[in-house]
């Protein structure tokens, strides 16, 4: 089964863009996924092909049109997830990611301008998404990301089956740090223990340094799935516990 993409965008030259090379662009060209990227003032209704109209009870920049927005989202409409890529959506996560990939595809509708008018949620079951705290010129750039995150998980993208299992955000950790030759570089070695061959210390050790870096860069993380006391306590709490006991 190919996955099937469709991005609804008022900029379709922009794709596949980076979508085109790397995996997700050898991947397009074997047919293991598919894209279109359809003009959203297609479905304009007057003969200037106008998108968008000033925001109701005024204010600066300007909106994009539900009927117009409607008519293109109608116009592809197959049962596949429909996502909005807008800052008012909610984070898109790892978790999102994995459920979007094992599905047959999405609908991905790209705002511009000041946004979205409201009702085109309260008419059609779109998932608002974003993919950070901050504001970009459309949702492109948005949709693209999406589309990288979910492609690398299809089977046959990626070259080991396995390269996915093991990655930041999958047990809500950071991933653990990389090391590769040569062994001693700048006067930095790599660390000893996953030069031991021992692979259960090397877990450990890779799940202890997951644990605190996640800590120390994304307490968020941690926080939100339960609190610190959910993650095993790292290398330092350890060592602080042994002394006190």
């Amino acid at each position: 089964m190919t996955f099937r993409a469709t991005v609804l965008t008022l900029y379709p030259e922009m794709f596949p863009g980076p979508l085109g090379a790397s995996l997700a662009g050898k991947a397009l060209e074997e047919g293991i996924w598919a894209l279109d990227a359809v003009n959203i003032r297609d479905f304009a209704t007057d003969k200037h092909r106008s998108v968008d109209d000033t925001p109701a009870g005024g204010g600066a920049g300007m909106v994009l049109r539900p009927d117009v927005l409607a008519g293109a989202l109608d116009g592809v409409a197959d049962g596949r997830p429909m996502l909005a890529l807008t800052p008012r959506g909610a984070p898109l996560t790892q978790e999102r990611v994995r459920e979007l990939a094992a599905g047959e595809g999405m609908i991905l509708l790209c705002g511009r301008f000041e946004g979205f008018d409201e009702r085109i949620f309260e008419a059609r079951p779109i998932e608002p998404v974003s993919i950070g705290d901050y504001v970009l010129s459309g949702g492109e750039l948005g949709a693209m990301v999406v589309l990288d995150a979910c492609v690398r998980l299809l089977p046959g993208v990626m070259g080991a089956a396995s390269s996915g299992e093991e990655e930041s955000f999958d047990e809500s950790l950071l991933e653990y740090p990389h090391y590769t030759r040569p062994v001693t570089w700048e006067g930095r070695t790599i660390p000893e223990v996953l030069r031991s061959g021992d692979h259960a210390k090397i877990a450990a050790w890779r799940h202890e340094r997951a644990v605190d870096d996640t800590r120390l860069r994304r307490p968020d993380l941690i926080e939100r799935h339960g609190g610190a006391s959910q993650a095993p306590p790292s290398g330092a709490q350890r060592d602080s516990e042994e002394k006190n006991k």
